[in-house]
This record gives C-alpha cells, structure tokens and sequence, in this order.
C-alpha cells in the first residue's frame, strides 16, 4: 500500500498550522443524529433501461449501488410514486390511472425497493408524487383542491407496498412546485394515522425551507411534519428552518453530470451540507443514470446504466464518494458538535456511533472542480496545507485509524477514488494530515470497508440497427416493454381478449385524461426508442385506435426530444385518423403539415403504417401500400423513433419493427 502523508503529532509544535488543532471530541455533547445519504429514482423515470438489463449485470449494478461495504452503500432510497405524467426524463405508470383502479404491480419501483432492501435490510424508503393522474384534481390543475381524495391516493400507495411487496415505507414527501399546502399536510397526516401508518414521517415541503414559517406559528403543521426538505439548498439552511427543531434535510441534490467534477460537487455538498446547512441527509438526483443520454440531465446519476442492449455501465466517481461517508456510518449515528472549515480551505465533519467509534470525512475539493449544475457556487479558495486533529473524550483513547483516500488528480487526469492506504497509528491521541487540492480522506475506527468489484462490463454499444417487438409476453416482469421510454402518456403490455389471434397481445396507450404535472408535457401521448443519432431508417407498426371518429395514432422518425422539452419536439410523425384521413407532421403538435389526405382508416380495425425516412425525403404505406411519398424533410437531422396517440386516449400497437442504416 501507499505510505500515507500523515506526520504523527508528537506535542511539537513545528508551525502554526500545528498549534491550531482540531479538537473531536464528545465531552460536551454530540451534534445532530446522522439520517444517511441516498439516491433517488424517479422524477421521473430515470431507472427506466435498468431493468432491462440482463443478468448478472442488473445485479452487479445494483449491488454498487445498494450492497453494503462493496460500493455507494446507500442508506437511504426515495422514489417516485407514479402519477402517469412526465416529470423530467419521462412518465412512471401510477398505481391508480383511474379512480376505480387499483394495481400494485405497474411500473419499476417496486421491484427496485425490493432489491434495494434484499441487499440492505435496513434501508430507508422514501415516496414522492412528483405528478397525479388527472382525477385527482377533479378537472382542475393542482392536486390539492381535494385534499381528502389526494391523501386516500398517496396512502392505497403506502398500504400496497406493504400488502403486495412487503416494504415499509418510512417517509412520504409532500409535492411542492408551487408551494406547499398546509391543509393538505394535516390530512395527509390524519390519513396516515387513521390506518395504522403512525411511523410514516412526513417530508416537507420537499421543495425549499418556506415551509419553516408556517411551521413555527402553528404547533398543529409543526406536530404533522418530520422533516423539512430541500432541493438543491446551496449547503445552506435559513434560521427560520433551524427555529422549527426539525431534522433538516437535502431531500434532492446534485443533478449533476457524474464525471470527475460531478464527483467533486458530491464530495463537497455531503460535507457541507451539514458543515454550513446542518442537513443530516443528502439524496442524489438521480440514482442511476438509466434513461436515453439525450433526454434532459444524461449522465447525471451515481453511476450510468444506459446501455441494456449491451450489458455495458459505468462505475462513475459519485460513487465512490459516497462510500467514503456510507461505508463508514450509519442512520443513528451523531455528528460531533466540532465540524467545519479548514484553515485553507475545505471542510471535515465525524460522527460516532455513541460507543466509541469515530468517522472523519474531509475533502478539499477547489471551486473549479466541483460546480454542481445548481444552484451558482460563489467563489472560494482552497490550497494545500498540513491539518491537525486532536482526539479528545471517550476518543482520546484510540490507537489506531484506517485510512481511506480518493484523488481527482485533475492536472495529471489519472485519478484514484477509494484507495485504502497504510492505517495511521496515533501518538497522544493527536495526528497531522497533509492534504492536497482535490482530495477525500476518510479515518475512521471502521474496519469493515471494501471497494467492491466485478469483472469488467461489456463493451458499449449502440442501440441495434434492426429492432423488432411483437409484445407477445404472457406474464411480463414488468408493465412496460423493453426500451420503450414513455414521454406522455402511459404505455402497457394489454391481454386483448377481443382478439385472441395475430393480435392477442399488444401495446397499448391507456390514459383518457391528462395528468396533473408541473412539467410542460404534450398534448399527444408518445413512447421514443432507439438511438438519438439515427438518420435514415424504416418504422412499422400495426395500430388500433379505439376512439371512433376522434381518434388519432402515428409512428415517427427522428424524434428530437423528450423529457420536460416534449412538448417542442420535433421529427417526421405520421399519423392516421378513424375519420378516415392521414397527416405528415413535421413536429408533434402537427403544426408543420408535409402532406395529408384519406386513408380510409377507422377505429376498431387494425391497420399497418410504415414510414421511411432517407435523407430529405419520406414516404409512407399504409396496409403495404403506398399512401405518400416524397416528402421534403429538412429538420431534424436525426433522432429516435417513436409510437403514440393523438390525444390522451386508448389505442393499441403491435408488432413493432425498426429497421435503421
């Protein structure tokens, strides 16, 4: 092993960095109790490709992820609970898409609770609607007009993860996009007591501290919340939030690309959050990178799962920064009332279990190296420098720290995340570290930590070429088929009873109202598939629409955009009508028309629409015979291929085809 940089303090003094040491100790109290860090799937749909992954590599990725002392060691897993809306990369399939329909089973993040608590038992889950199915509001745009009928939504969600997965969850997070709603706080909280649910915390208002106020001048909302959640704080804390004596918490954070400078903003944000915030815990948006890169915020996960088709993922540093605090503490431990800054720059914190064990985390990560995407980081300076730390308390008596180091090594570009190095032996119960620009140190009495790894993932991949899916699943895993990432709208496998031949099981679009989101969705429903930098490529698909008259369907070609910008997105969508007539579209709201005319198509009839796009040109067939061609298609250059309605209304689709050069 490397020699660690440590001179041992041995009661000289050999310059004032020295003689100014930093006392841990626990004589006088501890600080605020340690909640964990996180990671958080959802908001939306960004665990969407992990599941399709096959085996072992779907488990290798989530024992980085989960499995303890191996690799990010999480403690703590917030999801999103579905509300059939997009709400950043995507829509996540609610347990209720109407008022009358219960199931427990739809969509991912059931299955990635359970694997998450199969690794680490003790596991914190945490729930958030970020969006509502549209009856919900009752007609209306906000979910909280109806408060009884919001709180009956969010708890049937917390009863079925109970009742059909066997997970408890332990906090719900209160929905605030606009702010928060102190009714609705009261009877969520009523609801929750009225079934039992007494231990179910309340996360409030997951948005920003102005929830504090209104906390400190009614003991009744005060009684009713647990935590007051922030999004992207900044480190800081108000007084106001300090004044309500809640556990204070970074309930979303990061969102940032997980690269060396995204490492970076993790490591500096774990530390500092407590250091200048007192938030006793830190959540990553999001927790896996495992949605198409070119959505909105690619990469910007603990880790990258975004190639299923190839097995291929990447270990990304985030990771290994949160093992340096994760592998080393737990929920229940104490920060020790002496944390903060260093003489040049950076900070430390330690915690302790209350029995004798300590952990140190320091990191002097300079400004440059690591910005997160938000909020704007004000300057600061950073340099190398000796620090000295003297243990005190039931800690004087310590003999031995193990070490544990990650270098970004920026100017070189070679770093080193999670190296365990020589452990330190303490004379006196004193030690100095020379610390660098850029660097994590973990020392702690912990001697359980390991960095975890697997042979190598298979090379990465592009999406393939040639792409087909008939949906025939008799008892699929999960409600939505592979690589399809909804962008409005829901789409599911369906058992189509009506017609037990060729059609007997398909796709199909089934929301018939608009969901409640703070995201700029589309008025039409679309699921993308493939790969971003297609060009010239062939689309087919057999499609059913069920709306007599109104209804509308389309496949599409260079599909531009998703997430949150879905509602500009542009590409070559063709569509067909059961009035009996077609349109080529230039974008998705069918603004920019490239041809249109009859086809003759009616609901409640299959029929087959192929599109194929080559170079400025496109043309269409319907039922293998051409309808249109020759269209003149000048933007965009490229992008995914893509199915969808109209409207927010049922329609089917089978046996999908892509055929790209």
């Amino acid at each position: 092993m490397e020699l660690l940089r440590v001179a041992v303090f041995l009661g000289l003094c050999l310059g004032a960095c020295c003689c100014q040491a930093v006392v841990l100790s626990d004589s006088a109290g501890l600080g605020r109790g340690f909640d964990g860090i996180g990671g958080l799937s959802g908001g939306g749909a960004t665990s969407r490709l992990l599941v399709n992954y096959a085996e072992p590599y779907r488990s290798q990725i989530l024992d980085f992820l989960f499995k303890p002392n191996f690799g990010a060691s999480l403690h703590i897993l917030k999801v999103e609970i579905g509300g059939d809306a997009q709400t950043t990369d995507g829509t996540e399939p609610s347990h209720m898409h109407y008022e009358n329909d219960e199931n427990y089973f739809r969509g991912y993040e059931w299955w990635l609770m359970r694997e998450a608590k199969k690794r680490n038992p003790n596991i914190t889950l945490i729930g958030l609607p970020w969006a509502f199915p549209g009856w919900v509001g009752h007609g209306k745009s906000w979910p909280y007009d109806f408060p009884d009928i919001t709180a009956a939504y969010v708890v049937k969600w917390i009863l079925g993860a109970k009742q059909y997965h066997d997970l408890d969850i332990h906090y719900v997070g209160i929905w605030n996009e606009r702010n928060f709603d102190s009714k609705y706080i009261k009877v969520l909280r009523n609801a929750l007591d009225k079934v039992g649910l007494t231990g179910v915390g309340i996360i409030a208002a997951d948005g920003d501290w102005s929830i504090a106020d209104s906390l400190n001048a009614d003991p009744h909302l005060s009684e009713c919340v647990e935590v007051v959640g922030a999004h992207y704080p900044g480190t800081t804390t108000v007084k106001e939030a300090l004044q309500t004596q809640k556990k204070l918490w970074s309930s979303e954070d990061y969102s940032s690309v997980n690269d060396e400078i995204g490492g970076g903003c993790w490591a500096r944000i774990l530390n500092q959050n407590y250091v200048n915030g007192f938030m006793t815990a830190t959540i990553s948006w999001n927790l896996v990178s495992s949605y198409y890169e070119d959505l909105p915020f690619g990469r910007d996960g603990l880790m990258t799962a975004e190639e299923p088709w190839s097995g291929h993922y990447e270990v990304a540093p985030p990771i290994w920064i949160t093992a340096h605090t994760t592998q080393f503490t737990q929920p229940g431990w104490s920060y020790l009332q002496n944390v903060g800054h260093l003489a040049q720059g950076g900070t430390y914190v330690a915690l302790t279990d209350g029995r004798g064990s300590l952990t140190v985390v320091i990191e002097t990560m300079t400004h440059d190296h690591s910005v997160c995407i938000r909020p704007p980081l004000p300057p600061f300076n950073v340099t190398s420098q000796n620090a000295t730390f003297q243990l005190k308390g039931s800690f004087a008596s310590i003999k031995e720290l193990q070490v544990w180091r990650s270098q970004f090594n920026f100017k070189t570009k070679k770093p080193s995340f999670f190296q365990k190095l020589t452990s330190l032996t303490l004379v006196d119960a004193s030690f100095t570290l020379s610390v660098a620009e850029d660097e994590v140190y973990t020392l702690t009495t912990v001697t359980s930590g390991q960095k975890g790894s697997y042979p190598g993932s298979p090379p990465s991949a592009r999406f393939p070429k040639q792409y087909k899916d008939n949906f025939d699943v008799r008892t699929p895993p999960f409600s939505e088929a592979p690589n399809f990432a909804d962008q409005t709208g829901v789409f599911e496998y369906y058992l189509n009873l009506t017609d037990p031949g060729a059609h007997s099981f398909t796709l199909r679009q089934v929301l018939t109202e608009r969901p409640i989101t703070w995201a700029a969705d589309a008025d039409q429903t679309i699921s993308v598939i493939g790969d971003h930098q297609w060009q010239n490529m062939t689309v087919s698909c057999d499609v059913f629409m069920e709306s007599v008259k109104t209804g509308g369907v389309f496949i599409a070609a260079r599909v531009d955009k998703g997430g949150q910008c879905v509602r500009s997105t542009r590409g070559v969508f063709f569509w067909v009508f059961a009035d009996g007539t077609y349109k080529v579209t230039n974008d998705l709201a069918g603004q920019t028309v490239l041809a249109e005319g009859q086809s003759g198509t009616r609901a409640y009839g299959w029929h087959t629409l192929t599109l194929t796009v080559e170079g400025p040109y496109a043309s269409g067939l319907l039922n293998g015979y051409p309808l249109w061609k020759n269209a003149i298609v000048l933007a965009p250059p490229s992008g995914w291929a893509a199915l969808g309605t109209h409207s927010f209304e049922l329609a089917q689709f089978d046996n999908f085809a892509v055929l790209a050069e």
